[in-house]
């Protein structure tokens, strides 16, 4: 997020003396990125961040891949998937590929333990549940609907979680951003991009933790877990300043673009990387030229692979869709509306539908989780 943001206390300098009331030093450290060519952060800690006391790596399986899976339109239903872990274990990967992991979750078993994911920025979407980010640089309450984006490296825990609650998750081995085309050379969010500075909501401040108790973290590193010991409680930060922390975004704010026809998918984009998109579907107005057809036409992208995750609504080109379903329309061939939705949309005023899209750049593998909750019928249902 390339807005400056400040909490706490610190010095007017950086990389200068700046001591606690008993004259030692409060520790300074720089979350970088690209290097330190890229945005950073700057936090001053209560207890040194390298102190580790043990770290040992985890027998634990992610992804299972499904060798056999058809290189075809696949429809499956998360709702169907295993409930329940923790931050880590909660997770049912579904779809993958070298710039991303997809996945569903609906966490039971949170506890004391700290996560990082070490190689990817998270963009966890709340479709059920309510709860508290907490991180080094404060808190994010969050509900309903709410996008969190989680840089890579950064410690959290989710606290005071609904027991009702599920997760779609975005995990992206290139830094997520903003759509570059809002963006005015300085970062700022241009007049006509569908959301403002406004919208995004930064950290809340929260008093350090000064604790000198052992405390559990899970790394995640690429397809790698670690089990770390910290010394302190990691969220022990007086104070930091800069350009890279955690942010909330709902889906309700996004402002849609519409046009006398019909318009393409980026019009809905919210974030992106460099091996993907990130768009919103929200309820709208459709077309208005008189002979305006609202249902998309039938495409073939052939350089991305499309997914859906289907939140809410009355899904104007697809049947068969429920509350949690994932449709996969790879790049290879074409997709759009299932028999009668072109037809059905014709003359149509506006539409009231909610759903997360994610268009990859490089073709997506599936689990065999895909394999147990898919529907197998779903390639032959635009024969009518």
């Amino acid at each position: 997020m390339p807005f400056y943001q400040q909490l706490g206390t610190m010095p007017q300098k950086k990389h200068v003396t700046y001591r606690k009331e008993d004259g030692s030093l409060y520790w300074e450290e720089l979350f970088s990125t690209q290097g330190f060519s890229g945005i950073y952060s700057t936090l001053y800690h209560i207890h040194q961040p390298p102190a580790v006391e043990s770290a040992k790596e985890l027998d634990i399986k992610l992804i299972e891949p499904w060798a056999e899976a058809p290189r075809a339109p696949v429809h499956f239903f998360t709702e169907r998937a295993p409930k329940g872990g923790d931050i880590l274990s909660a997770r049912q990967y579904t779809l993958y590929n070298s710039d991303c992991a997809l996945a569903t979750a609906s966490f039971s078993e949170l506890d004391d333990t700290f996560y990082r994911n070490a190689r990817a920025d998270e963009i966890l979407f709340v479709h059920h549940g309510s709860g508290e980010l907490h991180t080094p640089y404060g808190v994010i309450p969050f509900s309903d609907w709410d996008y969190l984006v989680i840089p890579r490296g950064t410690i959290y825990r989710i606290e005071n979680l609904s027991e009702d609650n599920q997760f779609f998750v975005i995990e992206c081995y290139a830094p997520v951003e903003t759509p570059k085309r809002y963006r005015n050379e300085f970062g700022q969010l241009l007049e006509h991009a569908p959301f403002s500075e406004r919208d995004f909501r930064r950290p809340q401040w929260r008093e350090p933790v000064d604790q000198t108790a052992s405390q559990r973290l899970l790394m995640k590193t690429g397809d790698r877990v670690f089990e770390y010991v910290l010394k302190n409680h990691p969220f022990d930060v007086v104070g930091w300043d800069g350009y890279v922390y955690p942010y909330a975004f709902n889906i309700k704010s996004f402002q849609p673009i519409v046009g006398q026809i019909h318009l393409p998918p980026p019009i809905h984009q919210v974030f992106q990387t460099s091996g993907l998109v990130v768009c919103n579907f929200v309820p709208r107005l459709f077309d208005f030229h008189p002979d305006a057809v609202p249902a998309p036409y039938y495409h073939q992208n052939i350089d991305s692979d499309e997914v859906l995750y289907y939140v809410d609504g009355d899904f104007m080109s697809r049947k068969g869709i429920e509350s949690g379903s994932i449709t996969l329309h790879p790049g290879d061939v074409p997709h759009g509306p299932q028999p009668g939705k072109t037809e059905a949309s014709i003359g149509v005023k506006d539409c009231y539908e909610y759903a997360v899209m994610v268009d990859t750049f490089k073709p997506l593998h599936s689990t065999r989780l895909v394999e147990r909750i898919w529907d197998e019928n779903y390639i032959r249902s635009w024969l009518g």
